[in-house]
Parts: C-alpha cells; structure tokens; sequence
C-alpha cells in the first residue's frame, strides 16, 4: 500500500516539476510580447506575484502544525534582494536578446552553481560536473560569440549576469536553512514592485500590456508554486533533470509565438548545453535510483 501511494506521489511530482518547466518557458514570450520597458514589466509581474506567491504561502501555513516564524531577519531580506536584482537582469535580458539565448545561458547555473560554490565555501566539485560545465562553457561560448558586434552581447551578458545571480541565490538559500525561502521570495517580488513604482511610470500602459502583465505575474507564480509542491515529492536529481525542459520550451514557444528564429550559432550552442544539463541530470538520477534500490534490498534483507 505504502509503495502504491509513493508511486501516485513520485508520479504526481513529476507531473508539476513538468508543468512548472512549461510555464516558466513562457517568460521570453510574454515579456518580449509587452510593450513597456523592463523595469514597469517587473514592477507589474512584481506585484501579482507577491500577491499570488502570498496567498500560498498562507494556504500552506494553514495546513502546517505549527507556525513558522514569519520574520525575515537579514538572511531573509539578503535573499530577497538577491532574487530582485536578479529578476531584474531576466526580464532585461528577454528585451535585448533572443529568447533561447537567456534561457540557454540559464541553464548553467547548476554549473555556476556548483563553481561558486567550491570557490565559497569549499564544496566538492564532482568530475561529472566539471565535464558537464565544461562542455555547457563551450556551448555558451559559441552561441555568445555570434552576439559580438551586435546588441544582443548586452543582452547575453545580463542573461550571464542573472544566471550568476541565481547561483548565489541557491547558495544561499543551502546555508540559510532556518529561513523562509518562499517568503523571501514573495518579499523580493514586492520589492520589484516598489523599485519599479519610483523609478518609471508603471501606469502609462496599454490595456493590453495590463492583461499581458497580469498573465506574466500569474504564470511567474504557478510556476513557483508548481516548482515547490513537485519537488516535495521526488528527489532533487530528478527535479534538475526534467527542468532541462525549460530549454526547448522557451525556444518553442519562441518560434510559435513571434516567429523569433534564434541565429544557427544560438541552435547549435543551446543543443551542447541541453546535452550537458540532460547527461549530467541522468548521471544523478541513476546514481540516486542506485543508491535507492541498494537501501531498499539491505532493508529488505
């Protein structure tokens, strides 16, 4: 019986980490398709966000036993400052690049991740993943070589700049276990939106940008949503792995969506890359199933 409902489980998570890959593969498209410039794109996606990202976090503490402290503390707003500047340089880069160039670029950050992290606090950097970033180094360097001359490098360097970002954002959400990472991060979708009140005028919009901002706010919080429910369910190797999906759904909805045809040097950059990301995740996930059956059969024994 228990074996049964940890199937339904694993099967229900992988289902939301897919859904949740899907949707975040919708950002390029929506904020390329609003006309306002980035910063009123991140105040208005800032504020439904903090609003939807909200309301979850007070449905799961209706369902937790017992409260949580909600005080951020330093390590809370660390976080959620982090996670904005970082939000910032996303959206940004969707305005003056392709779509699969910011979504390649970010696929490293596992990698960048995983550098930072031996530089910072000395974490073993494993073979696997030296290969995997590597190879994905090489992939980003020929797609970023094809922007030079042009004002997509601006673009792929905010792209780079974001993923950095987001690096340090993971670190830092490992070693500050004791904080509220989901509430940090609807904090830091509310501070987009004060950042972007004061410095642009988030009111001169089209009634099409409204509904395409408020579409772009929800769909950055189901996402997040999607994201935390199914990773509470299968284990984080596997997660990574079917993340990777992000990669073609961006450049596919991309294509669909406005026609956006990245250059040859951008499909063949983003195709080493998603093989570096799907080796490396299969690599972990075959490790963990390993590792899993050999627990399950010295139990059994």
């Amino acid at each position: 019986m228990q074996s049964v409902e940890a199937g339904k489980n694993r099967a229900l998570g992988i289902l939301l980490v897919s859904a949740s890959t899907i949707v975040f593969g919708l950002s390029g498209v929506l904020t390329k398709s609003i006309s306002a410039d980035a910063l009123t794109v991140t105040c208005w996606r800032g504020l439904v966000g903090f609003l939807l990202i909200g309301a979850y976090v007070y449905w799961r503490l209706g369902k937790a036993s017992r409260r949580p402290d909600m005080r951020l503390g330093w390590r809370g707003w660390l976080l959620a400052v982090e996670g904005a500047a970082a939000s910032i340089a996303f959206i940004a880069a969707f305005k003056l690049t392709y779509v699969a160039n910011v979504a390649v670029i970010y696929a490293t950050a596992p990698f960048v991740t995983a550098m930072l992290a031996w530089i910072l606090v000395r974490e073993p950097f494993r073979l696997p993943t030296v290969a995997a970033a590597i190879l994905s180094l090489a992939g980003v360097a020929i797609m970023v070589h094809s922007g030079l001359g042009s004002g997509n490098l601006f673009g792929d360097g905010l792209a780079l700049l974001m993923t950095i970002g987001s690096a340090f954002y993971m670190i830092m959400v490992r070693a500050f276990r004791d904080t509220l990472v989901v509430w940090a991060g609807a904090i830091s979708s509310l501070l987009l939106f004060f950042f972007g009140w004061f410095v642009t005028d988030p009111l001169a919009i089209s009634r099409q940008d409204a509904f395409l901002l408020a579409a772009f706010g929800t769909s950055f919080a189901l996402a997040s949503v999607l994201w935390t429910e199914g990773s509470r369910l299968i284990p984080a190797p596997e997660s990574a792995l079917l993340g990777a999906a992000e990669i073609p759904s961006a450049v596919l909805f991309a294509w669909l969506f406005l026609s956006e045809a990245p250059p040859y040097a951008s499909l063949v950059g983003g195709a080493i890359v998603l093989s570096a990301v799907l080796a490396h995740g299969w690599h972990d996930w075959s490790a963990a199933q390993r590792l899993t059956q050999l627990s399950t059969g010295e139990a059994a024994k």
